[in-house]
């Protein structure tokens, strides 16, 4: 299994649970592993009874494990704030108030939010050495797409942008007259070094997320989280990410045969129509399913996260390169 291990899917549909029991199931393996949420619902601490935050955090009673949790929220203000500084340093005093209005304008914008949060993604991702696993609770698939999307999106943009700016630092020093030093020189230019930057980490990311990351999404036994998975799957192929499997979450248990009523049929009934789509995920859904999880009586929390845990079939062993 590769190190960085995402899980995705429609909102609602388990995300929490199935990565959850995936990074326990690694950790009691032996392996050091890192569970890092980014679902604004933040269920992780609920999961474990325990309070996380943006910081790798040990997961009591689970050695092997740490968890932290990613708060969008104040990931798009330091984001702001960390742009802010970075302008104002490169812009005439005049310009500040401009410059500041232009971002706080930005950040209300769809995409900031992403872009935020992939800053984020992208720390955690080259900060993971301590670590043989690091799992992803995602945001709902259409979020997590947007963010996955980056790196394919962005980094020509980048590459434009640079260009521009480098044919521009040419035609002004081509402009200095006789003896004066043209005011910033390509070397220098803090504008240049920024999009070399971002333009480092949309490699890194690119390379990352297609070499070194695997996918599983989950979904519910109903029509529309299988179409939903049906639009992910295709989307995650299209920019050559490795979708491994498919699991399956709150199936309905099956009533003992001797019972009888309404609500024994209902669930009867109910069965039927879970076993009818899941032969539909195993035979036109090309990921495998990876697991088939019945509805518990309670959160899966403490005894149950480990039996979710133990159905889970994915390999836990480390990639060796």
């Amino acid at each position: 299994m590769r190190k960085f291990v995402f899980f995705g899917g429609k909102g609602g549909v388990g995300k929490t649970t199935m990565s959850s029991a995936y990074a326990v199931k690694c950790a009691r393996d032996g392996v050091r592993t890192l569970l890092v949420s980014t679902d604004p619902a933040h269920s992780t601490s609920d999961v474990f009874d325990q309070s996380f935050t943006d910081e790798p955090a040990a997961v009591a009673g689970e050695p092997n494990l740490d968890a932290m949790e990613i708060d969008p929220e104040t990931e798009v203000r330091e984001h702001l704030m960390e742009t802010k500084r970075a302008m104002g340093d490169q812009v005439s005093p005049a310009m500040v108030n401009e410059i500041d209005r232009q971002i706080e304008m930005a950040h209300q914008t769809p995409g900031a939010y992403e872009s935020a949060l992939f800053d984020r993604f992208i720390d955690v991702m080259r900060s993971a050495d301590d670590y043989d696993r690091v799992v992803f609770d995602t945001s709902p698939t259409g979020g997590t797409l947007r963010l996955l999307s980056l790196p394919e999106y962005l980094d020509g943009w980048v590459q434009r942008l640079l260009h521009k700016r480098k044919e521009s630092v040419k035609l002004f020093e081509r402009a200095a007259i006789g003896n004066n030093e043209p005011r910033r020189m390509m070397d220098g230019d803090p504008i240049i070094a920024r999009l070399e930057q971002r333009r480092d980490d949309f490699s890194f990311a690119k390379a990352t997320l297609q070499d070194d990351a695997a996918f599983f999404l989950v979904v519910n036994p109903d029509e529309l989280s299988l179409r939903e998975t049906e639009r992910a799957i295709d989307q995650l192929d299209s920019y050559g990410l490795d979708v491994r499997g498919l699991a399956v979450n709150r199936l309905t248990p099956e009533p003992d045969p001797d019972e009888s009523g309404r609500g024994a049929t209902f669930l009867r009934g109910r069965v039927k129509t879970e076993r009818e789509r899941l032969a539909d995920l195993r035979e036109n859904f090309s990921p495998p399913l990876v697991a088939a999880v019945e509805t518990r009586v309670a959160e899966v929390k403490g005894d149950f996260l480990g039996e979710v845990a133990a159905e889970l079939d994915i390999d836990t062993s480390p990639d060796v390169q």
